[in-house]
């Protein structure tokens, strides 16, 4: 998927959104949605998702107004002191792209914490 995809409103995160897919909420105002991953991959594992329609990291630092970019970054700051890892630290992590992994094409921003997350990158 390149940055410049056009958005995909199949994907499931625009479900989530749209209420068609239960998530498991932890916060939500205007802008944006964050909810625990259904596959964690640490002790505490959240999503934090803009709601608009943006593909990936690149889209959305290069299209989304100022208020959506502050709201996203207020949001994972909350998330992380709600979820109880603001203190003793944690992993962001926003895959974008497909050198990058993303596997949903909406971007979105995990939240790792709970437990000493190991290395960033795991070379072959």
């Amino acid at each position: 998927m390149s940055h410049d995809a056009k958005y995909d409103s199949g994907n499931v995160f625009a479900k989530i959104l749209r209420g068609e897919i239960p998530c498991n909420k932890i916060y939500e105002d205007e802008h944006v949605l964050a909810f625990k991953d259904i596959r964690p991959q640490a002790k505490v594992h959240a999503l934090v998702i803009p709601k608009g329609a943006y593909v990936s990291a690149q889209d959305f630092g290069e299209k989304a107004s100022v208020a959506e970019i502050a709201a996203l970054h207020r949001a994972i700051s909350k998330v992380a002191r709600d979820l109880g890892v603001a203190e003793t630290g944690y992993r962001l992590i926003a895959n974008s792209g497909a050198h990058g992994h993303q596997e949903v094409p909406h971007y979105h921003v995990h939240i790792l914490g709970g437990q000493p997350i190991g290395k960033m990158v795991h070379l072959p």
